[in-house]
């Protein structure tokens, strides 16, 4: 009767290991993510034909604002492909949809990073490819701070806002490291600053999810 008890409390539970896989491959297909992975090669070839044709150049403000442009299309492939196609009753199926908003960030997140930095593998550019890291991670977690307040349709007004704000930063030599841009590849402190925005926009997406419409 113990066992039976027990397999019958433990039948309702939840587990990651078993449900897990199947659980987060069903949430990811349910978004746009084979558009964003699709999205994110696009990039990374952007970026590196871009390097190796002399689009970008050495030095300059165009040499930061290439890259910059690049890096934030991928951060916001990534926000609007955490949009949810269920809308604001999807918080109301319980628990497991943290964890798979939480793995689908990762897992998306690094698909971007590591078509980016592919990208960035053998070019010139200006601050290396930590500063490609450092940029994209910022923008990111901006891009998703935006498609939580905003929705994720609208994930691009806080990364094209934050880069008309870079600009202006990288042409007068701003030091705050709250615009990364502007500061050197190995500033520790807008990487950490970058780090901060990217880990906010990760919590904030994962337990509240993006925006979205209630007719959704």
């Amino acid at each position: 009767m113990t066992s039976d008890v027990s397999a019958g409390s433990g039948a309702g539970v939840w587990s990651p290991v078993r449900s897990g896989p199947r659980l987060l491959m069903l949430h990811l297909l349910s978004r746009r993510i084979p558009v964003a992975l699709l999205g994110f090669v696009v990039c990374g070839l952007a970026l590196h034909v871009s390097a190796q044709l002399g689009w970008i150049p050495s030095s300059g403000l165009v040499s930061r604002l290439v890259p910059l442009t690049i890096e934030a299309v991928a951060a916001v492939l990534l926000a609007t492909s955490m949009r949810s196609p269920f809308g604001e009753p999807e918080d109301g199926t319980g628990r497991r949809i943290v964890y798979l908003r939480g793995l689908a960030i990762v897992l998306t997140g690094a698909a971007a990073f590591g078509a980016l930095m592919a990208g960035a593998t053998g070019t010139t550019l200006a601050q290396g490819n930590w500063a490609v890291l450092r940029d994209t991670a910022g923008l990111t977690g901006i891009a998703l701070l935006s498609a939580a307040a905003f929705g994720g349709s609208f994930s691009w007004i806080a990364p094209l806002a934050y880069l008309i704000v870079a600009q202006q930063a990288i042409n007068a030599a701003w030091t705050t490291p709250w615009l990364w841009p502007a500061r050197p590849a190995h500033d520790r402190g807008a990487a950490l600053c970058a780090a901060l925005v990217l880990a906010a926009g990760i919590v904030v997406v994962t337990l509240r999810g993006t925006r979205e419409p209630k007719s959704d």
